[in-house]
């Protein structure tokens, strides 16, 4: 059964021969995402009442595609989801540009709270279990729209029902079909692993780790990292991706929540710092600063200038309640400090 391409994408003209810089994303396992606002903090066993209620589609690829698409530039988001799915109202409501490979499972739902402090409680749903024939289906869906595609982002966590080294596969599959295409891999726990243990034959061009993904990948401590990035220390940070650099993925760009973000290629290593900014949910900002890196590159900008760009990403998305992304004009690039490492 071939895959339902939304309208609201690039028309109904579209073909593969006619879109440069195309994001392309993936979701294998994409979500409802329900907010629940507090007025209060969040206590466990008492009842509590949300002062604002909210539902939008996500899933990390999706979010990428939608700040993208709110950036006025060209992005598809991929995920699978049967034609009766309320995924797909959602999906439609905010006009994002989609294609969607047929399943019979339903699209999970993700529930975060969020206390006034801004500290959220996440709750994710575990999602249906993809058959062989559907992982196929996504497969192909995948590869020959790779063939139009700048990026090729592989994001999220995987269903149930695929190997663990999925992501492996599908990274092999699109090298194969559309070699011109770059890849960007965030994702965490064993598909993570799976990635570092099959560099030599998958290795993706970009990934995106917080510093406790770095640790999995790594083989160090991720949490120990993340505190040495609070404190201004980003020596541990940088070189586990180094490492990682080394084994053959070019850009390795770390985020660091309130301590900002580290990029490192095999010409050299950067840290940012996010400008200031009153943090209301952190769900999406990872997926934002992702969006905000590729935008950059895309463009043609410097790996420094597009960690500017991702940081200050991340952090307008931060500053946004529930899952909601930036447009370009709510950025403040000009304070967000970006500093060469040796």
């Amino acid at each position: 059964m071939p895959a339902r391409f939304s309208p609201t994408a690039f028309g109904p003209q579209y073909t593969t021969c006619e879109r440069d810089n195309l994001i392309l994303t993936l979701t294998p396992n994409p979500s409802i995402d329900a907010t629940l606002v507090l007025s209060e903090p969040l206590t466990s066993g008492d009842v509590h009442r949300a002062s604002e209620v909210t539902q939008v589609a996500g899933g990390k690829g999706v979010n990428v595609t939608h700040a993208v698409h709110l950036a006025g530039e060209q992005s598809l988001a991929l995920f699978p989801a049967h034609d009766s799915d309320s995924f797909l109202n959602l999906i439609h409501s905010a006009g994002l540009p989609s294609s969607a490979i047929p399943m019979d499972g339903t699209v999970r739902v993700n529930t975060t709270i969020t206390e006034p402090d801004g500290t959220t409680t996440k709750v994710n749903g575990p999602g249906p279990a993809l058959s062989d024939a559907d992982s196929r289906a996504i497969t192909s869906e995948l590869t020959a729209r790779a063939l139009a595609s700048d990026w090729v982002v592989l994001a999220g966590s995987l269903p149930r029902g695929v190997n663990t080294d999925w992501y492996c596969d599908l990274i092999s599959a699109v090298r194969a079909a559309a070699p011109q295409a770059r890849i960007a891999v965030d994702t965490s726990d064993a598909p993570m692993q799976a990635i570092g243990e099959s560099l030599n034959s998958a290795a993706p061009d970009l990934i995106k780790p917080n510093g406790l993904e770095l640790g999995q990948l790594t083989g160090t401590d991720g949490r120990e990292l993340e505190d040495q990035a609070a404190r201004g220390e980003y020596s541990g940070v940088v070189r586990a991706a180094r490492d990682v650099v080394k084994q053959g993925i070019a850009e390795v760009l770390v985020t660091l929540g309130g301590a900002g973000a580290v990029l490192v290629t095999a010409d050299g290593a950067w840290a940012a710092t996010p400008p200031p900014a009153t943090v209301k949910s952190t769900v999406g900002a990872g997926d934002a600063a992702l969006a905000g890196y590729l935008l950059g590159r895309t463009a043609g900008k410097s790996p420094a200038d597009s960690l500017a760009q991702s940081v200050a990403y991340g952090t307008a998305a931060a500053s946004k309640q529930g899952t909601q992304f930036p447009r370009p004009e709510e950025l403040d690039i000009a304070h967000t400090l970006v500093n060469s490492l040796a």
